[in-house]
């Protein structure tokens, strides 16, 4: 009996010693950073210029003496709105003398018909008859448009920027007697050089900037890129200013428009040099997974270190993630890990 006592109490003192063993297990605390970006996205900028989205010259389809100027210099018109005319009286009485004419052939061209449908006149001179009803009904039409555009309207809404005549002076069709700027949306016109040309795929996003609205930035939306080089070899890029503002720069203002590039598929990421070790002649780093509270190895590619102790890393990391900063020789792989609290830069040495 007394030797049953000894062996169940020496077997409680072994298997204490053993859970007590197993519950000191340490667990190592680890300075540990968040990977960051290295960089901002790259970016370029050129100077540009505010430009009517329609600079407009127009001219009569007539020529002949003005008769009236409907507008001044800074007017703004409507679409469709009577700014000029030219004396109509000559295409007048040319209307009425093609007139005549045409309704003449026209009453000689429906007898033939009635007597071509009875058989009295020959197919020829039926043929003939239509004929010349098709012409002189063409010549009607061209006249009556010829008397319609001795007045000169707006094409679009706008401004009216030049008077190029006067009353009483003469012009040429096709000769212009106005300038105008439409009210369309304004566009950006800049020059970029081969360099960023060959890169256009990149390009992301678009603003620009002025110096009268210091602290405000429009957003761009790309038109077009020209596919051929100037005399400068540069490349013309023209943008529209997006979204309604009154007060949003006019034609003839200059910017400086800037280009944002795409972000790359594998991020450059920046980490402070301790956090790296050789491992199998290959370069790690220890990224801690908070789910399981251990670190796991991986492995990265440098491309360069600086001389703040930050090493840029190219591949094998991800922004947000946390790595161990300190310490990395004596973990293991699934090493359990306490994360030691950060420390704020302004508490210097820890002291608070």
């Amino acid at each position: 009996m007394k030797q049953f006592i000894f062996l169940t109490a020496l077997w409680l003192v072994f298997t204490g010693c053993l859970s007590e063993k197993q519950e000191t297990i340490p667990v190592k605390s680890v300075k540990t950073d968040t990977v960051q970006v290295y960089g901002a996205l790259p970016s370029v900028t050129f100077p540009g210029k505010i430009i009517a989205a329609s600079d407009l010259n127009i001219a009569f389809r007539v020529s002949g003496p003005i008769l009236n100027m409907h507008v001044e210099v800074g007017s703004f018109v409507r679409k469709g709105q009577v700014l000029a005319e030219i004396d109509p009286r000559d295409y007048e009485t040319q209307l009425a003398a093609t007139r005549a004419e045409y309704q003449q052939i026209k009453n000689e061209s429906e007898r033939i018909r009635q007597l071509y449908e009875k058989q009295s006149v020959a197919p020829n001179e039926y043929d003939k008859a239509l004929y010349g009803l098709q012409q002189i009904t063409a010549k009607y039409e061209a006249h009556q448009h010829a008397l319609a555009d001795t007045r000169l309207t707006a094409p679009c809404d706008g401004y009216i920027q030049k008077r190029l005549f006067e009353p009483g002076e003469t012009v040429s069709a096709g000769l212009p007697v106005l300038s105008m700027v439409s009210a369309g949306i304004a566009e950006v016109e800049i020059n970029i050089p081969s360099t960023d040309y060959i890169r256009r795929d990149q390009f992301d996003s678009y603003t620009c900037r002025f110096e009268i609205f210091p602290d405000k930035e429009f957003p761009l939306e790309l038109i077009g890129i020209t596919h051929k080089a100037n005399q400068s070899q540069l490349y013309t890029m023209c943008f529209r200013l997006a979204g309604e503002d009154k007060n949003k720069p006019r034609p003839g203002m200059t910017t400086m428009v800037t280009i944002q590039y795409k972000p790359t598929d594998t991020e450059t990421v920046s980490i402070p040099l301790n956090a790296v070790f050789e491992a199998e002649n290959t370069t790690c780093v220890w990224i801690y997974e908070e789910g399981t509270g251990s670190v796991k190895s991986r492995t990265v590619k440098i491309t360069e270190i600086l001389a703040n102790g930050v090493v840029v890393v190219s591949s094998g990391l991800k922004p947000g993630e946390v790595i161990v900063s300190a310490g990395v020789h004596s973990l293991k792989e699934g090493d359990s890990v306490k994360l030691l609290p950060v420390v704020s830069p302004t508490n210097i040495g820890g002291m608070l």
